[in-house]
């Protein structure tokens, strides 16, 4: 890769890496605005601890550079299922925040399709042999 090109993607990686840190601690945690989603959703607890746990799985790739892009294309899935969730059920905004974990979202999903992008030529080709 270039070296403009691998700095952006470290960039996004880290940024998008941080929110999910963020996001899959209140998971665990069982923040207020968590558990109000995943009960909304019907998926309270154990939809919210399979995302955090699929989000901790997401950031451990994304910061190895070998892994970085499945990593990427695993968060892509994950802020594809939150920004419907809640376009379909949640509202752009929950419990008063202005529409922040709907940004937030579409922040990583920006992020996480830049990654993969960069570094498409790192992902595997299904259907070849080594």
């Amino acid at each position: 890769m270039r070296t403009r090109a691998t700095v952006a993607s470290w960039i996004c990686q880290v940024v998008v890496a941080a929110i999910l840190a963020q996001t899959l601690f209140f998971k665990f945690t069982g923040a207020e605005e968590s558990v109000y989603i995943f009960s909304a959703l019907g998926a309270e607890p154990w939809g919210r601890f399979g995302t955090a746990i699929l989000e901790l799985v997401a950031v451990v790739l994304l910061l190895t550079p070998r892994t970085a892009p499945l990593g990427a294309l695993l968060t892509v899935a994950l802020m594809l299922g939150a920004v419907g969730a809640h376009l379909t059920g949640l509202g752009i905004e929950v419990l008063g925040d202005g529409g922040l974990l709907f940004a937030l979202a579409l922040v990583n999903m920006a992020g996480a399709v830049a990654i993969a992008l960069v570094r498409r030529r790192q992902l595997p080709v299904i259907g070849t042999n080594p």
